[in-house]
C-alpha cells in the first residue's frame, strides 16, 4: 500500500491549523516549526488544499491561512484526494494489468481493500481528531456496517 509522507503531512497540517487557527489565521512557517515539515513542502500542500477549496488564504500583516469549510465537513480521505494522493494496494495502480496485461488473481482483492479504507478515511472528520488532541485521549475509530461512516468513541 502506498501512503506516502505527502498525505500523512497534509493531514498533519490541517489538524495544526484546525488547532491553532481559533484567534487568528495560521502561517505555514508556524506550522512548519510545529510540526517539523519543510517550509517549501508546506507550501506546495497548501497550494493544492487551497485549489480543492479545503483552506483560504488570508493576505497581508498577520495573514496566513484559515479552514474553508468546518471541521466536521472536511474528512481525512479530502484531504488526502486533495493533494494528489493514492491510496492504491494493487500492483498495476488499478489499471488490471499486473499479470502479462491483464489484471493478477489478487487484483479483485486489492482493489476491495482500496475501497474499504477510502470509505474508512471518508469517515474520520477532521473534527474527530481535534478532539482526540484537545481531549487528549485516544480515539478509536470503527467503521458502521449500516451507513458505512464512521463511529468514533473516545476511550477514557
Amino acid at each position: 500500500m502506498r501512503l506516502t509522507t505527502k498525505g500523512r503531512f497534509a493531514v498533519t497540517a490541517m489538524l495544526d491549523l484546525a488547532l491553532n487557527e481559533e484567534e487568528k489565521p495560521v502561517t505555514l512557517a508556524g506550522i512548519s516549526e510545529r510540526q517539523g515539515i519543510s517550509l517549501s513542502y508546506l507550501e506546495q500542500l497548501f497550494s493544492r488544499l487551497r485549489r480543492n477549496g479545503l483552506v483560504k488564504s488570508v493576505r497581508g500583516p498577520g495573514g496566513g491561512y484559515r479552514l474553508a469549510k468546518n471541521h466536521h465537513d472536511i474528512s481525512v480521505s479530502d484531504i488526502i484526494t486533495a493533494v494528489d494522493e493514492l491510496i492504491d494496494a494493487t500492483q498495476c495502480g488499478g489499471k488490471e494489468n499486473c499479470h502479462e496485461g491483464k489484471p493478477c488473481m489478487t487484483h479483485d482483492l486489492w482493489s476491495s481493500l482500496n475501497a474499504k479504507i477510502l470509505d474508512y478515511l471518508s469517515g474520520v472528520a477532521l473534527a474527530d481528531l481535534v478532539a482526540s488532541q484537545r481531549e487528549g485521549k485516544e480515539i478509536r475509530f470503527t467503521v458502521r456496517r449500516e451507513n458505512s461512516r464512521s463511529a468514533v468513541q473516545v476511550a477514557a
